[in-house]
């Protein structure tokens, strides 16, 4: 098989680069995704590199053992327009060699979950958008919901948390279904009284049938209902917390150690969600096909195809969320890429259930202007039946 994307790893961290290859494994194995998709490249192997496939860059060394190949290498990668991750140790300034100062680097810590998520964001695997949903209740939790959000916002994440993200005027309760199904990942906290809430019920309920992920924060000494189709958990003890009591408006906030916890668990959950809801997805896109007595395949980069009579393809991505234009321009230059038969047209399928009518509405206007369009969910059968 033909890898489709290429991983250029420079520099002298074989530790780390072994790490990545590790977990990369085990996101491809969590998104379905075929293991020889992707290629690594080093300098021992560049001549193997081609600028016709999507490529991603992380070099992580010291200037001063930066070998002439190695520069030329990274020359090379951004004259190519690839992205470039540098990776650093202690100080980037003292590490990173004059071509990457600047680019923007990321501090090593304990960050491979996060490393490879920004090469499957860079590979259109994952969403760039990483969108996280605070569920809690308020007379129980809102300390820590505002320390949670304030981290998450520090790590790159889009937060929705009530106070913080609903415009005065706006439908609170429509806005909030609309928020939590363009979401990667829903955070609960597990509080005493949390499930007797009507609102945290209904959220529980919503994110079920929306396939969505889900962690838990449980509480001390409250119990715990796996009420989601995929949900991980971390009990929280009395000591994870700076001080008592640990709930009520002026109840202890979590300890460092313990955010840095979560905030690794969100990003280990994201991509199996993202795996579990495409999934959905295609099995609904396939059987309305199937219903209609037409062919289509699902491609091993998780896209869906379809051969017409004028001896071209029309393409299907699924997508997670709401779609936007930016997920229109990405996917037409990223199926450009990867795709080698004729185009006829490129289409993105997604579930529209709990997106907001006047968003709906946009991207219907945007159907009318757009090479790239949109297909809802409640639209899949209707569409195979014009064939």
């Amino acid at each position: 098989m033909k890898y489709k994307y290429q991983l250029v790893l420079l520099g002298e961290n074989d530790d780390l680069f072994n790490k990545i290859k590790k977990e990369l494994s085990n996101k491809f194995d969590e998104l379905k995704l075929i293991q020889d998709l992707l290629k690594i490249i080093t300098k021992h192997n560049i001549s193997e590199y081609t600028g016709a496939e999507p490529a991603y860059v992380i070099y992580s060394g010291h200037k001063d053992h930066l070998d002439a190949e190695t520069e030329h290498i990274l020359k090379s990668q951004k004259a190519d327009g690839n992205a470039i991750l540098p990776v650093y140790i202690k100080e980037f300034s003292e590490e990173m060699p004059d071509l990457l100062t600047n680019q923007n680097g990321l501090k090593l810590d304990d960050n491979i979950k996060k490393i490879c998520n920004l090469i499957l964001e860079a590979f259109e695997l994952l969403r760039k958008t990483r969108k996280i949903f605070i569920s809690y209740k308020r007379s129980e939790s809102s300390n820590v919901a505002i320390q949670l959000y304030e981290a998450l916002e520090q790590n790159n994440f889009d937060v929705f948390l009530d106070t913080h993200a609903v415009d005065k005027g706006d439908e609170f309760q429509e806005e909030l279904w609309h928020r939590m199904t363009d979401c990667d990942v829903i955070l609960m906290l597990n509080t005493e009284k949390f499930l007797e809430s009507q609102w945290c019920s209904q959220e529980l309920e919503k994110a079920h049938l929306k396939r969505i992920g889900i962690v838990h924060l449980i509480w001390p000494g409250c119990p715990f209902n796996d009420f989601a189709h995929l949900a991980f958990s971390k009990q929280l003890t009395e000591s994870d917390f700076d001080k008592l009591p640990h709930t009520g408006a002026t109840g202890g906030k979590l300890n460092p150690g313990v955010i840095t916890d979560v905030i690794n668990l969100i990003e280990g959950t994201r991509a199996r969600n993202l795996a579990s809801r495409q999934d959905a997805l295609i099995t609904e896109f396939t059987r309305a096909a199937y219903n209609n007595k037409i062919e289509v395949n699902l491609q091993y980069s998780r896209y869906i195809t379809q051969d017409v009579s004028s001896g071209k393809r029309i393409v299907y991505i699924p997508t997670i969320g709401i779609p936007q234009s930016v997920n229109c321009h990405s996917s037409e230059k990223l199926i450009s890429k990867i795709e080698k038969n004729k185009i006829e047209s490129i289409h993105l399928i997604f579930d529209e259930m709990s997106v907001r009518d006047r968003w709906l509405e946009h991207l219907d206007w945007l159907n009318k202007y757009l090479n790239i369009q949109t297909i809802k969910k409640q639209k899949f059968n209707d569409w195979f039946s014009k064939f």
